[in-house]
């Protein structure tokens, strides 16, 4: 983070010396071209025989030099800027690591399965952006096996959210009714918002549509009573002020934020329908994308703490972190524990054990503090025999 602040401080620089370079030359050339069209006023409504007076002539000498000098001028200050612009390139190699070996293993994709889910991986990450043909471009010169029913689904989720984007809700809206029973139970709002923002753009057209408008609330809010009540009484109390102007009327926030109501919808949609599908919002390799954003920073830093202290050998890149690092709860997939013996994280190799008190703690931490075939609880006073203890699955 201090690096980027760094770098913005020299580019906030840049930017203010451009607008200063830029107000000034402005400035200048405007009093230049004012001076020359007077000048040129003056000599066109003079005689055809008129014989320019010697005052005449050191003013045409001095508006030529004041060009000379301002064009000479702004050419020093444009070679300016490029030195200015560079210092940023510099700053940026000066802030900025580009070493990331430190934080990588050459062999994690050192073998044709692990290259193939890469590969399939991004092919997947095209599929759901709707870029059909780069990912079946990159399917057939990279030999992935893509089934159609892990691209089909993308293809409507794509078509709908690009005709979503034109405000186009019919697409949107069969789908919905298709999957009626579905998006129920995921308690999701889904349908009633499209309908609701159906209604809206009716009342927007003017009074004309007011019989239309309540025809269609008829129609569709009836089935969404018992969970939306309370927002069909305020979509019906617009009715009130169709006549009027209704965007100076106590609903005039849903008639103005016109571009939060689509976005919104577009989220839900997004996040409904990838429930539906069991797939994640984000794809993997942004899933992965943000995360590494997140960690590389951070290990970049403790690795040069590493480097500063001389003690390299204690983290060599191997299935374990050096530092805990928090990508926030948006990349949590699933529950974590930690060893409250030893504060370290459960693994495949030492899961977390379950003791006949009911205590958990890690294996390493239960072989540690076996005595023979009896151990006693770290938390409470019960004896027992490790092998009483039972493996527990996050």
């Amino acid at each position: 983070m201090e690096s980027c602040l760094a770098v913005e401080s020299d580019i906030d620089k840049v930017l203010a010396k451009f607008q200063s370079i830029k107000d000034h030359s402005n400035h200048v050339s405007f009093d230049l071209i004012n001076q020359v069209e007077s000048l040129k006023s003056e000599l066109q409504n003079a005689p055809e025989d008129h014989i320019l007076t010697s005052f005449q002539q050191e003013l045409i000498k001095e508006v030529l030099c004041r060009v000379k000098e301002t064009v000479a001028r702004q050419a020093s200050e444009h070679r300016d800027l490029h030195s200015s612009v560079s210092k940023v390139g510099k700053s940026i190699d000066r802030n900025f690591v580009q070493d990331f070996s430190a934080c990588s293993r050459d062999d994690v994709f050192n073998t044709p399965e692990r290259s193939q889910i890469v590969n399939k991986i991004i092919c997947q990450h095209y599929y759901r952006q709707g870029m059909h043909d780069i990912a079946d471009a990159l399917a057939e010169e990279s030999n992935v096996q893509v089934e159609s029913h892990e691209k089909e689904p993308f293809t409507e989720l794509h078509h709908i959210s690009e005709r979503l984007k034109n405000k186009d809700l019919e697409p949107l809206l069969a789908w919905a009714t298709a999957n009626h029973c579905t998006l129920e139970t995921q308690n999701s709002s889904l349908e009633f918002m499209i309908h609701k923002l159906k209604y809206i753009e009716l009342l927007k057209r003017g009074p004309g549509y007011q019989g239309e408008a309540i025809n269609y609330a008829r129609t569709h809010f009836r089935k969404f009573v018992n969970k939306h009540e309370r927002d069909i009484q305020i979509l019906m109390g617009m009715l009130l002020y169709i006549q009027n102007d209704i965007t100076q009327s106590p609903y005039s926030s849903y008639f103005t934020s016109d571009g939060e109501a689509w976005l919104e919808l577009y989220e839900t949609f997004i996040r409904d329908a990838c429930q539906l599908l069991g797939v994640c919002v984000n794809s993997p390799l942004i899933t992965c994308i943000n995360a590494g954003c997140q960690a590389i920073p951070a290990l970049l830093n403790i690795k040069q703490v590493m480097l500063q202290r001389q003690v390299t050998g204690i983290w060599k890149g191997s299935e374990e972190l050096p530092i805990e690092i928090d990508l926030g709860m948006d990349n949590r997939y699933h529950s974590m524990f930690a060893c409250p013996i030893l504060r370290q994280q459960s693994s495949k190799n030492n899961p977390p054990m379950r003791l006949v008190c009911g205590h958990v703690i890690s294996r390493d931490a239960l072989q540690k503090l076996c005595n023979g075939n009896k151990m006693k609880c770290p938390y409470c006073p019960v004896e027992q025999s490790p092998q009483d203890a039972r493996l527990i699955f996050f």
